[in-house]
């Protein structure tokens, strides 16, 4: 009888499940909006519905477990969400114990860029090395550690918030949504790369960001960089000096080997990677004198759903 294993990525807009063999093979995806909209039960029974769905393709199988990746800070032994923005409804409800119920197997709930960082220890760029760092590149910076071939979860269970790592200690530094300033979230994310477009335009520095206006997007910067902006081009070098700040503190606090960058931003590597790389080195002894990796992840977005059905192997 073949094993296998679920994996879940509840995003907020959408929720994936996938089927894995215990070697890593995928065997099938789906994916259904989440519509956060519609209240906790819709939510609770569309995960449930979506994971039926796929385990009802493996009749006669044994199904080893089901691990799920969130959005937000989980009380990892009691299995419940305390803050998650983007999913609003599920705070402060035993999710884990409700599905287990539902379900009638184990379900193990994981920070989504934890489960992201295992997924890529497990299949992606990880393989074969125990201990490495990832930072996700999105609408804010998560991150996700792996030590000794774990995730590494800290008292609480909210180690790896490497989006708030401090770059920029001045005085009316942007401020970020945890409450501090100056977070590398506030100078990489793609949500940075809009506000410093959008300070661009309304300084009239940018006539070719100007054009974008009313649809200010990374990707759209990005275009306007590619088209030989310099003003667009610089929101590029300030955000790899921002991210060689930030991995210069990792790499010097963690020695580990390998740092790997994630995300939606990753398409713009070649415009912000030279400076972040050249940063990096000017600030870590340790990058200097040893053959520590910092690259990119190969997983993509399927990486959460590869780590999610590793929790459970």
């Amino acid at each position: 009888m073949p094993d296998y294993a679920i994996g879940v990525d509840l995003g907020g807009t959408n929720l994936r499940v996938a089927a894995f063999r215990p070697e890593g093979q995928m065997l099938e995806k789906i994916s259904v909006p989440t519509n956060i909209g519609a209240g906790r039960e819709h939510l609770i029974q569309t995960i449930t519905e979506g994971i039926r769905k796929v385990t009802g393709e493996h009749l006669g199988e044994r199904l080893l477990g089901i691990g799920i990746g969130v959005p937000g800070f989980i009380l990892l032994e009691k299995g419940i969400i305390t803050k998650s923005p983007n999913l609003p409804g599920l705070e402060n409800f035993p999710m884990r114990d409700e599905l287990e119920q539902r379900l009638a197997t184990k379900v193990i709930l994981e920070n989504d860029a934890n489960a992201a960082a295992l997924g890529e220890k497990w299949m992606g760029a990880g393989r074969g090395v125990d201990d490495l760092v990832l930072l996700t590149l999105g609408t804010g910076i998560g991150g996700g550690i792996i030590s000794g071939g774990q995730v590494l979860h800290g008292y609480l269970g909210m180690a790896g918030e490497l989006g708030h790592i401090l770059v920029d200690p001045r005085d009316g530094a942007a401020a970020c949504g945890c409450g501090s300033t100056g977070c590398l979230e506030t100078q990489a994310s793609a949500t940075a790369i809009v506000r410093m477009a959008n300070e661009e335009i309304q300084a009239g520095r940018s006539p070719g960001l100007a054009r974008h206006a009313d649809a200010v997007t990374s990707a759209v910067v990005y275009e306007v960089a590619m088209e030989g902006d310099a003003e667009a081009r610089s929101i590029f070098e300030r955000m790899g000096r921002a991210l060689g700040m930030g991995l210069s503190v990792l790499i010097n606090t963690f020695n580990f080997p390998l740092y790997l960058l994630s995300g939606g931003v990753l398409h713009a590597w070649d415009l912000f990677a030279p400076v972040m790389l050249e940063e990096t080195r000017k600030r870590s002894l340790t990058l200097r004198q040893s053959d520590t990796r910092i690259d990119k992840a190969e997983l993509g977005d399927l990486a959460g759903l590869y780590g999610a059905a590793r929790l459970v192997l």
